[in-house]
């Protein structure tokens, strides 16, 4: 019987396209990346074009001897990995270890995992993109070559285990540049003052903040510095008279935001759920290559998840547009369906994340899904949905008012039509998060009031007014959101790159958590700024995202993969040669912690750096190899034994509690949250905690199986 082989890359993926294919096909899955380059060596042979060495990587051989025998016994082989650089390069491996040739149509690609998309693309094999492979090709020998040459120098210059990167190392100097940012900033004083106003005596009072000066016509804005600014300013304002001076009406259409990419789905889970960008990807993932749904069996949610296109197909919009005019009515769906334009440097090779099946919303699927999925997806469903719809309307008024010469202004806005909104819920913080400016305030406009109706000429009665002094602020450390965002718009990195570039600064110690924000350890500063010494160039965001456009080039077809590594390799080469030399070794001091070593009581006890992050030993070592975890006190005392309780960091700058075990040597007391001295659970006795979420704090029953921790869904069994 004639059959066609189909390799993709997952198991899951596997499955879910078996069912749309048929008896005919025999679809198997790669389980990722079958050849790469090799881990103990370069791999790549700078003398001859950058020639790179492939071998099967370890583990895959099993895999690679299936793979092969299946396409002995097919009469056809169809590579259906991922439509992207990484899945082009993976189809590319397959084809020369399955000995199908690259120029044949042996290659399918699609954006969705449906039966129509499916079908098409068997339809329609094509060549594998030599372009495509390339790119990933220069990429890959890019990173192994920054990687196996500047390694070796922080080990030389630093200590040892300590990596560089690409990418990373750009990443990661932009989180210690903010910190230094922060640490040079000087606040400077300012004051809001705020007249609170009535139209009479005995109604309840709107805000309107001071603006500056009216004179002749003319506006001029005016900050208010200091105290004495303020107490003269006060003075001038005794006896005035608050008169309306300008009364400005209208409306305001807030349109919906686009549909994600893989970025902004980073972002808003982020914001939204204080998810990881990795543990995004991972629930994002697996809706893209197909959950179990009961008797449907395995279904694709959503389109591919690597993308930094808005672009949607025309075949979604309508059936979005549908669904929108069945469900909401005509008055929520626009005469003419949304545009919303890629930015010039954003790829266009597939659509913008969206569902896949629109008669699968996400409460119709809730009870087969993990709550990360199911989050995740309602997150999908709800973005291109509502990117579909009509904007929201508001009703606004701005309300100038004069005191004298000086300017007081208040504005009030009323939601009039929900539009787009109704599906997400009015009282959502839907705002994107833009980073502040360094000395930022964000008072530029007064808070929004209720306004009564107010005409030019108006009398007000003034009730008080209130001064708030205030201090400029420095620009906030960066979240996972904003570095992602700031990747994006600085165009280093690629969809794929961003979760696994921001684990990496975790894994190597050169970033931590405090809250939400990111902060450089001293291991990260030290390291930043020594290549920052020797290699200004790998740190410099505008090489790196350079960088990023040539390999744009050699996926259009215009520019040579080895021109661009040739062109980058000779000067960084000559740069490490010329480092090793001249740079000195940066030696990290111990830091003493005044205490005697407990086990030898002969040396003393130094806090050090070591590949984990900080920890306390022995000066004396290795004759004493005495070490403990550094750790701080708190006033919770242990629920097991009445010992007081210390915390300490963790990887990834999470708290780990745990007793100092004063009344119990055998005391065996951890925790992740910390323990509320004298409260117990009114359910079941065991005692609380106090967890934290999005730099809030609540307090919570310690006992998992109490049902005040039980879900009130449960997830049904496929």
């Amino acid at each position: 019987m004639t059959k066609t082989l189909v390799v993709v890359e997952s198991p899951a993926k596997a499955k879910t396209i078996a069912r749309y294919l048929g008896k005919d096909f025999d679809v198997r899955a790669s389980v990722g990346h079958i050849r790469d380059l090799p881990a103990s060596t370069l791999g790549v042979d700078v003398k001859k074009d950058f020639k790179p060495m492939y071998l099967t990587l370890p583990g895959k051989e099993k895999v690679v001897r299936e793979l092969k025998s299946a396409a002995e016994k097919a009469d056809r082989v169809l590579l259906a990995t991922d439509p992207d650089r990484e899945g082009e390069a993976i189809a590319w491996h397959l084809a020369h270890l399955l000995k199908v040739d690259e120029k044949s149509a042996s290659r399918i690609v699609f954006n969705e995992i449906t039966q129509r998309a499916v079908t098409r693309a068997v339809e329609e094999p094509r060549a594998i993109d030599s372009n495509l492979v390339n790119a990933q090709q220069s990429r890959r020998i890019l990173d192994r070559l920054v990687g196996y040459e500047l390694s070796p120098f922080l080990w030389q210059k630093i200590r040892k285990g300590l990596s560089a990167g690409r990418v990373q190392s750009v990443a990661t100097r932009l989180i210690v540049m903010r910190e230094r940012e922060i640490d040079a900033f000087i606040p400077e004083e300012y004051w809001r003052l705020t007249a609170l106003l009535s139209k009479t005596k005995g109604e309840v009072p709107f805000g309107s903040l001071f603006h500056g000066k009216k004179k002749n016509g003319r506006v001029s804005r005016v900050a208010i510095h200091s105290k004495e600014e303020l107490d003269q300013l006060l003075g001038e304002l005794k006896g005035q008279a608050f008169i309306v001076d300008e009364v400005k009406k209208g409306t305001r259409k807030r349109r919906p935001y686009a549909p994600f990419t893989t970025s902004t789905l980073q972002q808003s889970a982020s914001r939204a759920m204080g998810f990881q960008s990795k543990r995004t990807m991972r629930a994002a993932q697996n809706l893209y290559e197909g959950v179990i749904l009961g008797d449907q069996g395995q279904t694709s949610l959503v389109t591919y998840i690597r993308t930094d296109s808005v672009r949607v197909s025309q075949e979604a919009v309508n059936e979005a547009r549908t669904l929108i005019e069945t469900q909401y009515g005509k008055e929520y769906l626009p005469a003419k369906s949304p545009f919303y334009r890629n930015k010039s440097k954003a790829q266009d090779a597939h659509e913008a994340i969206r569902p896949s099946h629109f008669d699968l919303p996400p409460h119709k699927v809730k009870e087969f899904l993990t709550n990360d999925q199911y989050r995740v997806y309602e997150m999908i469903w709800k973005r291109f949905i509502a990117s579909q719809m009509e904007p929201a309307v508001y009703d606004k008024v701005s309300v100038d008012i004069l005191a004298g010469e000086h300017l007081f202004r208040a504005r009030g806005e009323n939601l009039i039509f929900p539009g787009w909104l109704t599906l997400y819920g009015y009282t959502e913080d839907l705002e994107e998060e833009k980073p502040k400016k360094d000395g930022d305030t964000g008072d530029d406009e007064p808070d929004f009031a209720d306004i009564p109706e107010l005409e030019p000429g108006d009398k007000l009665h003034l009730h008080r007014l209130e001064p708030e002094q205030k201090f400029t602020q420095p620009p906030p450390r960066y979240t996972e959101a904003s570095l992602i965002r700031e990747m994006e718009e600085l165009g280093i990195g690629r969809p794929s790159t961003y979760a696994p570039t921001i684990s990496t600064l975790f894994d190597r110690l050169y970033v931590e958590r405090e809250g939400r924000q990111l902060k450089p350890t001293e291991l990260g500063v030290t390291v930043t700024t020594m290549l920052e010494a020797h290699f200004r160039n790998i740190v410099d965001t505008d090489f790196t995202a350079e960088m990023e456009n040539e390999l744009d080039e050699v996926e259009n077809g215009t520019r040579n993969w080895v021109e661009v590594l040739s062109t980058f390799y000779t000067p960084f080469h000559q740069d490490v040669e010329k480092a090793m030399k001249q740079a000195e070794k940066i030696v990290i001091e111990d830091i003493p912690t005044g205490k005697k070593c407990p086990a030898c009581e002969v040396g003393d006890l130094v806090i050090r750096e070591g590949r984990y992050g900080k920890f306390i030993a022995c000066n004396r070592y290795p004759d004493c190899k005495y070490t403990e975890a550094i750790s701080e006190e708190t006033k919770a005392h242990c629920p097991k034994c009445g010992s007081p309780v210390r915390s300490r960091k963790i990887r990834r700058g999470s708290l780990l509690y745990f007793c100092d075990k004063t009344n119990d040597p055998e005391c065996d007391f951890t925790s992740f949250d910390l323990p509320i001295d004298g409260k117990n659970c009114e359910t079941c006795n065991s005692y609380m905690v106090l967890k934290r979420f999005r730099g809030r704090s609540y307090e919570r029953c310690s006992n998992k199986e109490c049902p005040t921790n039980k879900k009130t869904t449960t997830k049904k069994k496929a």
